[in-house]
């Protein structure tokens, strides 16, 4: 939960539409409407020329050769060099990619996530936070798919560029994309869940749908942060600077009730943990947690919202939540 209203949706940057060299405009950023974006054409298979890809396989960094002298197709092609074996990515699905990218152009190495200080992206397919090169790319391909993508400017970065990357307006860009991972936004856990002590609220599993949670009657709210493990995950630990997908159901310890859930925007949700983007008690109860586990936290105001009234949420609010680990990045 974030500090203000709401979930704190974390995107990256670097593949951003829009992407720019300052601060502010370094965020995605949504097209003017004074002017349309380009049309982004259909993708095809295969076009001539195509870049040759070498060294290792999916999972790790391919080095791209731009044929010599030649000039892009103007195509934005979608080839599947490797195919995956796993759950087919939907529209929406949240999608963990790692890449390597080249300007045709130039014949500049772009960064890529497999570099000592690169990272994953983290997104919605098809939401159009991405450049269409890696939003549109993905959306019917399995996990376990490596891409090959030629994107025209339409497809990359358009008639802005991105200073940030050092890609010119009107650059082609190659990446090749591997498919890691795909969470559909009504992914939850399964597994037997434990009951937490009785002096803590009890919890019902609704399915794809908020969790009923149950205060205990008469008793008085904890001063300090309350945490239980539900289900135990089996996944690596959550690291304070990973970008989580989560799914969650928040009420109010006074009267039990529901002011916010994952499922009212949509279903899962992304969100930066450790780094005080949310509220004090997530970055305490959730570092050092296994992916895959459904946590209960009981947030004192002291780690929530203190003495301000958020929404739907009065002053000094002892906070209770039930949050299931989907996916850390």
């Amino acid at each position: 939960m974030r500090r203000t209203a709401g979930l704190l949706l974390t995107l990256p940057l670097l593949l951003a539409v829009g992407c720019s060299s300052s601060p502010k405009a370094a965020s995605p950023a949504t097209p003017s409407p004074a002017s349309a974006p380009p049309t982004v054409p259909a993708p095809v298979g295969e076009a001539s020329p195509m870049p040759v890809l070498s060294g290792g396989g999916f999972g790790s960094k391919a080095t791209i050769t731009i044929p010599e002298g030649a000039q892009p197709s103007g195509q934005f092609v979608v080839n599947t060099v490797s195919e995956g074996e796993r759950s087919t990515v939907g529209k929406g699905d949240w999608v963990t990619v790692n890449y390597t990218a080249k300007d045709w152009t130039t014949g500049k190495d772009l960064p890529s996530s497999y570099d000592p200080n690169g990272k994953p992206q983290l997104y919605q397919a098809g939401s159009g936070q991405l450049v269409p090169a890696l939003d549109q790319s993905v959306i019917g391909k399995k996990v376990g798919a490596r891409l090959l993508v030629v994107a025209p400017p339409a497809a990359a970065f358009g008639d802005q560029g991105s200073n940030q990357l050092g890609v010119a307006k009107g650059d082609t860009v190659v990446f090749v994309l591997d498919v890691m991972e795909a969470l559909p936004p009504d992914s939850t856990l399964t597994g037997a869940m434990t009951q937490p002590a009785a002096t803590l609220p009890q919890v019902k599993d609704n399915g794809k749908a908020p969790m009923t949670i149950t205060v205990p009657a008469g008793q008085a709210a904890p001063t300090d942060l309350q945490q239980a493990v539900l289900v135990k995950g089996e996944g690596k630990p959550v690291k304070s600077g990973q970008t989580l997908v989560v799914q969650y159901t928040g009420v109010l310890w006074a009267n039990g009730q529901q002011f916010d859930a994952s499922w009212t925007h949509g279903g899962a949700q992304a969100v930066q943990i450790g780094t005080g983007s949310v509220i004090e008690g997530w970055d305490k109860g959730l570092v050092g947690q296994s992916v895959g586990s459904r946590v209960l936290l009981v947030v004192p105001p002291a780690l929530g919202y203190q003495d301000k009234a958020q929404g739907a949420v009065p002053a000094n609010s002892t906070l209770v939540f039930v949050i299931d680990i989907l996916e850390a990045v």
